[in-house]
């Protein structure tokens, strides 16, 4: 079973009692889907191309977990703290399998 990511990245973010109120219940929302923060805001190098904002990235143990956490009352409860104080983009993605090669996905 691969993991899936949840990849967010927050522009206009706008610090305030919303948000330090999000960040506060967020931890308890993902515990019971497995879910665990593997890059929070953490600086970064442009190598290429442009980039506006800070990269968030939630591991969880696959999809419908990842699904789940996302459309639980818990962290639908806190959803609107973070979409009416920033600006967001958010995807799911799994990840690869140890093996994989670039060439994989010529297959199909």
């Amino acid at each position: 079973m691969m993991s899936t990511f949840a990849i967010a990245r927050l522009q206009d973010v706008e610090v305030g009692p919303d948000i330090v109120h999000y960040l506060e219940r967020i931890d308890a929302t993902l515990a019971p889907f497995g879910g665990r923060f593997r890059v929070h805001g953490d600086p970064y190098d442009v190598i290429e191309g442009s980039w506006a904002g800070d990269v968030v990235i939630i591991e969880f143990p696959d999809r419908a977990a990842a699904r789940n956490w996302y459309g639980s009352a818990a962290y639908q409860a806190i959803l609107p703290l973070r979409t009416e104080n920033a600006a967001c983009d958010v995807i799911l993605i799994d990840t690869v399998d140890e093996g994989h090669r670039a060439t994989d996905i010529l297959a199909g």
